[in-house]
């Protein structure tokens, strides 16, 4: 029996007792209970559905790309569609998880997919420090954790963080972070690693699918925010092979990465450098492949709701050979904020590879978030 009907069952005795003695003071006064019993039980009745649902978070984002590539390469793509899922267990204990839709429709034969991105449980160790476990995305780079489109400019994520890093990456395992002080925070974490027999460290990333786990790997990020509006980070990862033990030897690999990002007023700046140096074995694989590296710096400008940024790229993939493999890029462009989180953008490119124009193209693009 629910507490309604428990509570109304108790005021089926009430009208005995008016049955014994029917004066206007007591049927006003059993009127009176019964009034308060019943808000008591529509009380107790919405706390009860309250409760089921109280720390849940629903939220996501979007973005739809048109390329307009080398004159004739055109295509028009809703490229992403995610969802967030979160419930606060208590104060001290969370659930986080993304879900995702690329390319509008996953199935065989179909260009899109679906994954799961993040599914990560947080618990708080102490006022200052923080332990997850579960399915994260790792402490690298500047939009690898944050890339909700309105948060960065151009259509497209940089190529620098795309194909060096590789953005977006999540792995499988458990991370540590906190506070130290003056600004400085940390975050050390032990995961699933990389799979490529080719080197290609983008199409290595297994998506913590049935993955090969037989070797682990390490990332460490250091991370300054001290001053208002400065971000100056540097992170580490280490992998013993990323052939998870299915080769002859073992090919290890190591990342650096360090980035900084300011704003002031209207004015901001990013600047990011990474490199991943793979043991030398890779090469006889992939030619160069045992040297990869990027850069970019990207300076913008915003004045209420319109933005606008230049940013200079160059990344190379088999840096370790001879041959000049790097591709430079500059792309120019500008974005309007509709909302807070919905944005419009456009942007134009130039690619150089070896001296020699290998493209250009236009880009047009929304996005939001909620």
């Amino acid at each position: 029996m629910d507490t309604r009907s428990l509570l109304l069952a108790a005021t089926m005795i009430l009208p005995a007792v008016a049955f014994a003695d029917e004066t206007a003071e007591l049927k006003a006064e059993i009127a009176a209970m019964k009034a308060q019993l019943n808000s008591l039980a529509d009380t107790l009745d919405q706390q009860a559905s309250t409760s089921a649902t109280s720390g849940v978070s629903i939220g996501g984002y979007g973005e739809m790309h048109l390329n307009l590539a080398n004159g004739e390469d055109n295509e028009i793509d809703f490229h992403r569609f995610v969802l967030f899922f979160g419930k606060e267990f208590n104060e001290r204990t969370r659930f986080f998880s993304e879900f995702e839709l690329e390319h509008s429709i996953a199935g065989e034969g179909k260009n899109g997919g679906i994954e799961l991105e993040q599914a990560f449980i947080e618990y708080d160790v102490a006022d200052t420090t923080k332990v997850k476990g579960g399915l994260f995305l790792l402490p690298v780079g500047i939009l690898n954790e944050t890339h909700e489109p309105e948060t960065f400019y151009g259509v497209e994520r940089n190529n620098v963080e795309k194909n060096i890093i590789p953005t977006t990456w999540g792995e499988g395992g458990v991370a540590v972070s906190g506070d130290i002080a003056y600004g400085v925070s940390y975050d050390v974490a032990v995961h699933s690693g990389l799979n490529s027999a080719t080197g290609s460290l983008r199409s290595g990333r297994q998506k913590v699918s049935e993955a090969p786990a037989n070797k682990a790997a390490y990332t460490a990020r250091l991370k300054y925010t001290a001053v208002p509006g400065l971000e100056l980070a540097a992170s580490m990862q280490y992998q013993d092979d990323i052939l998870q033990g299915a080769g002859e030897r073992e090919i290890g690999a190591r990342l650096l990465e360090t980035h900084a990002v300011y704003q002031t007023g209207g004015f901001a700046l990013r600047a990011l450098y990474a490199q991943w140096n793979l043991t030398t074995a890779i090469n006889d694989i992939t030619a160069g492949a045992s040297k990869q590296n990027g850069f970019y710096i990207e300076p913008s400008y915003r004045i209420n709701n319109v933005g606008v940024f230049y940013r200079n790229s160059a990344w190379d993939t088999t840096a370790g050979d001879s041959i000049d493999s790097e591709v430079k890029r500059h792309d120019i462009g500008a974005n309007y904020w509709l909302a807070p989180t919905v944005v419009v953008k456009a942007d134009y490119y130039r690619e150089k590879q070896d001296d020699d124009l290998i493209g250009t193209g236009y880009n047009l693009g929304m996005g939001y978030s909620f």
